[in-house]
């Protein structure tokens, strides 16, 4: 048995300890019921996946995880004071979905916490309040509730992150869905292999040097009163030209997870449902470091309409939390647009860094025909393809593409070296495909 798991049956015995003393004193009706129930000498465990906790936040860290393990075991708490089954309101709780056994909720932890007592109950709920650990470490929080319903009457959610590092030792990577519209993407290349202007470049390596250095800038230089939260840049310029690259390179550099947001799972046509979907990717990112990458963000950050119905209305609406739910992000946000002219100028005001990604110079294409091409296999002819084909006018995406094709070809071919026609006509090919004379 792990520390880790060590350190929760721990917790769980506690939890048992703590839930049976207050049904005790609840049902058997003792004036005396201490408010407070857990004792004052409690060691809490260190353990490294969690940060420094008190007794309290470790059982309430304990009630949000029990259901993980333990599917029954708030019924099996309280079956010999309730054998028979029945409401019991004071101690929360809920049932939903596939899980058949209670699951905490706010009032769960109140009841356990505080008993009765209405000034330690406020006590306790300050737990689930914004500038708590809980709630800015992303760690549990309290699911919504309908409008009117109590706030603590919500079920007790403890982060998918934080259950696999308590149960395996290691956070698993969210999974691609409707609640989670992005996709973590990652290279195997390196800064030699993206060639930009020389500008476009000096650029990117000052995001770099953000990344490396913001903790140290907003902490140790106290920038931290006077700069406004995270860094946001956009990228625009024709397909193809690096800007995929570069957000993955910026990741793998600086040991950052990168997300690329998929705006066709992000954009719903039912009003209120695209800022609902946000919030949830933006909780779920918040202060894990993460490099949020828009693509083609025109469609979600474009140029606002004209109000003409209340569809209208509620997308500004959108566009506008959009704006402030960015800032507030404390990690790098990209965004990424063929044309600069299509992201809403309320956007463009607010970019940290507008970077230019340029069509290749003929020059920057040779060096871009040269680190494509697989390092195993040699030209026939002997023919120096790159410096012969860097007169077309072609994107680095759109050169990769024609690379492959040439291989392709080659391999089919059951040749070893690689021959200006196969590249030539795979040129034809990408030229036609983008609408361009060849």
């Amino acid at each position: 048995m792990t520390k880790e798991l060590k350190h929760l049956r721990e917790g769980l015995d506690l939890l048992s300890i703590a839930i049976s003393q207050r049904l005790y004193y609840f049902f058997s009706k003792q004036e005396q019921a201490p408010a407070k129930i857990l004792p004052a000498d409690i060691v809490v465990p260190r353990m490294k996946s969690i940060p420094v906790l008190n007794a309290e936040e470790f059982v309430i860290l304990t009630m949000a995880l029990a259901p993980h393990i333990v599917p029954g075991f708030f019924d099996t708490a309280i079956q010999q004071y309730l054998p028979q089954g029945g409401e019991f309101p004071e101690l929360g709780g809920i049932k939903t979905g596939n899980q058949r056994g209670m699951q905490p909720t706010g009032e769960t932890v109140l009841f356990i916490l505080a008993g009765m007592d209405v000034s330690e109950r406020l006590r306790v709920s300050r737990y689930f309040s914004a500038d708590h650990i809980f709630y800015k470490k992303n760690i549990l929080w309290l699911d919504t509730t309908q409008a009117g319903e109590p706030a603590l009457s919500a079920k007790l959610v403890l982060s998918q992150e934080y259950v696999d590092l308590l149960l395996i030792g290691k956070a698993s990577k969210p999974r691609f869905s409707s609640s989670f519209p992005a996709r973590h993407i990652e290279t195997g290349l390196g800064w030699e292999d993206l060639v930009l202007s020389a500008e476009a470049m000096q650029q990117v390596q000052e995001l770099q040097t953000w990344l490396i250095h913001k903790k140290t800038l907003m902490n140790g230089l106290k920038m931290g009163k006077k700069l406004k939260r995270g860094y946001r840049v956009l990228f625009h310029g024709p397909p193809g030209t690096g800007k995929t690259l570069t957000a993955t390179l910026l990741g793998k550099h600086t040991r950052r997870e990168v997300y690329r947001i998929d705006l066709s799972m992000m954009v719903s046509k039912y009003i209120g449902e695209t800022e609902k979907n946000l919030e949830a990717l933006f909780n779920r990112a918040e202060a894990k470091d993460w490099i949020l990458f828009f693509d083609e963000a025109d469609a979600l950050f474009g140029k606002r309409t004209g109000v003409r119905d209340a569809h209208d209305k509620y997308a500004n609406l959108e566009v506008s939390y959009l704006l402030q739910r960015v800032e507030d992000f404390d990690g790098l946000v990209i965004l990424a647009s063929n044309m600069k002219s299509n992201i809403d100028e309320a956007f463009i005001r607010r970019f940290n860094a507008i970077i230019r990604f340029t069509q290749p110079t003929p020059d920057e294409r040779e060096k871009i025909w040269r680190n494509s091409f697989p390092e195993k296999m040699e030209f026939g002819n002997n023919e120096d393809v790159p410096s012969l084909v860097k007169q077309y006018d072609l994107s680095g995406g759109g050169i990769i593409n024609i690379v492959q094709y040439a291989c392709l070809k080659t391999l089919e071919k059951g040749n070893t070296e690689i021959f200006l026609e196969d590249v030539v006509d795979g040129i034809k090919r990408e030229m036609h495909k983008e609408g361009k004379p060849f």
